[in-house]
């Protein structure tokens, strides 16, 4: 992606923030000048990769495949003394026309909350023993207290204030429901680590090869500088 691309990507996603009133923590607001003076106060920012994202799954289809997210809070199963949150909470933006592809997780559990906007569509398909899809049996879904179940490949559809539970080994992936409109979710997870717990089928990458065109607007979460002693 280009970094114009990135850039106008992010400032949508504030822009989507700011209209549905999800106020933003400071550090969401450091310009790529003032991280170059941040010191190990903020370490957990960086070993916990809080802050903008952006992933075209490395594809270079972003508007196709691909949306804008932050993650507010998190903790690291792999620092766990230092950093002891077994939670995470992110916000994703997702414009019609874009796609999630299909993936599940071994490890954490999430909600996907609709916050504001369109309506999305979330499929889901239970997973076989080799991990593979499974699209044949039945599938349980929890959305708002209400548990039941529907066919392999069912679309679950969310307005804003509905939400689904998922668990570890469920494939999902998600679209916008067309003629509806940009939306704004969130997800209530435990600890997320996105190197090394998502299974895509069929496989792909995660974050974008960046074409820096123009100055960075924000720093994703993987690009922050070392501390300054």
């Amino acid at each position: 992606m280009k970094r114009s691309e990135i850039n106008a990507a992010l400032k949508e996603l504030e822009a989507m923030c700011g209209k549905y009133h999800c106020y933003l923590p400071p550090f969401c607001h450091f310009t790529p000048e003032e991280w170059k003076s941040k010191g190990h106060e903020y370490d957990e920012i960086r070993d916990c990769m809080l802050g903008w994202d952006i992933t075209d799954y490395g594809l270079g289809k972003f508007d196709e495949l691909g949306f804008s997210l932050i993650t507010i809070r998190n903790g690291n199963r792999l620092m766990a003394d230092k950093y002891p949150k077994v939670y995470a909470e992110k916000l994703l933006y997702l414009k019609e026309g874009q796609y999630a592809p299909n993936h599940f997780h071994w490890f954490k559990t999430e909600d996907i909350i609709n916050r504001g906007g369109g309506n999305v569509l979330i499929r889901v398909y239970n997973s076989n023993p080799d991990e593979s899809v499974d699209k044949e049996s039945p599938v349980q879904v929890h959305t708002d207290g209400r548990t039941y179940v529907v066919p392999a490949g069912t679309q679950i559809r969310l307005t804003p204030g509905e939400s689904i539970t998922v668990t570890p080994g469920l494939y999902h992936d998600f679209d916008v429901e067309p003629g509806t409109g940009p939306v704004l979710l969130g997800e209530v997870s435990q600890c997320n680590d996105d190197n090394t717990d998502n299974r895509f089928d069929p496989p792909m990458g995660r974050f974008p090869e960046i074409e820096e065109d123009e100055p960075a607007y924000r720093l994703l979460c993987n690009e922050y500088p070392p501390a300054k002693d």
